[in-house]
This record gives C-alpha cells, sequence and structure tokens, in this order.
C-alpha cells in the first residue's frame, strides 16, 4: 500500500512539473537557452585545462604591448583567458580571469579601444547568432536574463563588448561568440576604471 502511494505522488509531481514546464512563457525558455550549458564548450580535460590556464594567468609588464598607457590600456589574453589592465598613470594594475570565444573563426585579435560604456547593457544577437541559434529571442532588457551582466565596454569593432556575466560557469572558458567575458563583480571594477578612448589589445 505504501509503494502504491509513493509510486502515484511520484507520477503526481511529474505531471505537475511537466505541466508547469508546459506553461512556461516561450521567451523565458528562450532566454534560459542563451545562457545554458549548450553555449559553453566543455573541456576534454577541464584539469588539465585549468592547470595550464594557471601556469599562464600571471602579470604582465605593459611596455611589449604598448606604445604608452594613455587613457589606461587594457590587454585581453585570450590564450590564457585573461584581462590585464593598467591605469594612464601605471598605480593601477588589475587582472581579472575571463570566458573567450567558442571557436577560431569567432575569434577576432588586434588594436581597438573603448567608444561607450553601458550601465545597464541589453542584448540582441547578430544577425549570424540567430543563424546558427534561431530559437533565441530577439532582444534581452537589462536584468538578471542579460547575457551581457550587469555592465558592458563596447569596442570600435561592431558587435564586439567587455561585459560581464551572471553565468559564472563561462569565466576560464571557451563560451562566447566573440566578445570576452569577465565576473559581474569584475566588469564593474574595470567599468568604473576604464573610460571612452581607453586602448585595448586583443592577442
Amino acid at each position: 500500500m505504501a509503494d502504491k502511494k509513493s509510486t502515484l505522488n511520484t507520477r503526481r509531481a511529474f505531471l505537475a512539473g511537466s505541466a508547469a514546464m508546459l506553461a512556461t512563457p516561450a521567451l523565458a525558455q528562450s532566454t534560459a537557452s542563451v545562457n545554458s550549458t549548450d553555449t559553453t564548450q566543455t573541456e576534454r580535460d577541464l584539469t588539465e585545462t585549468v592547470r595550464r590556464n594557471i601556469s599562464s594567468f600571471r602579470t604582465l609588464d605593459w611596455q611589449p604591448y604598448f606604445d604608452n598607457t594613455d587613457n589606461g590600456a587594457i590587454l585581453v589574453d585570450i590564450d590564457s583567458r585573461a584581462v590585464h589592465y593598467w591605469s594612464a598613470d601605471q598605480s593601477v594594475y588589475k587582472l581579472y580571469p575571463s570566458s573567450v570565444p567558442l571557436t577560431p573563426d569567432l575569434t577576432r585579435r588586434g588594436r581597438t579601444s573603448v567608444i561607450l560604456k553601458d550601465p545597464q547593457p541589453s542584448w540582441r544577437p547578430t544577425p549570424s547568432m540567430l543563424e546558427r541559434n534561431p530559437e533565441w529571442p530577439p532582444f534581452i532588457g537589462p536584468g538578471p536574463d542579460n547575457p551581457l551582466g550587469t555592465r558592458s565596454l563596447h569596442l570600435t569593432w561592431t558587435y564586439y563588448r567587455i561585459h560581464g556575466t551572471h553565468d559564472t560557469r563561462k569565466i576560464g572558458r571557451r563560451s562566447s561568440n566573440g566578445c570576452i567575458g569577465l565576473y559581474n563583480e569584475h566588469i564593474e571594477e574595470l567599468y568604473e576604471m576604464a573610460q571612452v578612448g581607453t586602448q585595448v589589445l586583443l592577442i
């Protein structure tokens, strides 16, 4: 009798859960898919990758990469998945772990700069992102579901940003469509220090 009652309760719970899932708005389901583990590439051997990243996650000098630090300087090291920042007077140096693009064809390297600081970013997928993921919503406003997190630094390259993320699983991994992601607390700190005109180099 107890087993029958337990089975009945399990069935009821399953049906209730299924009904709740069906009742979830389509937009909410799409939003969840944007921040799902499907958008993060799984490493073959995460232990080995993390160990390699830690060994290369080290402080650097600005001189090999920039002629000066006027307006501040940001170095994005895609291979070690790290973002370095130097203030204009070089009194402040910061090193942050980051997420990087999923694949080489999404990766851009070279010199750019910050052209806009967005304190409440909203997100629109690019045409190529929608082509790859047609189920994604066309727009997500500021808030906890936003893939750009709490702050965003726009670069001169169209669609490219250094931004935050609420999905902390993405940091330290290949998980973006081209942008560089930081923990929200780190992008908030960098946002306050960086300015329009801060030079940026991705290597």
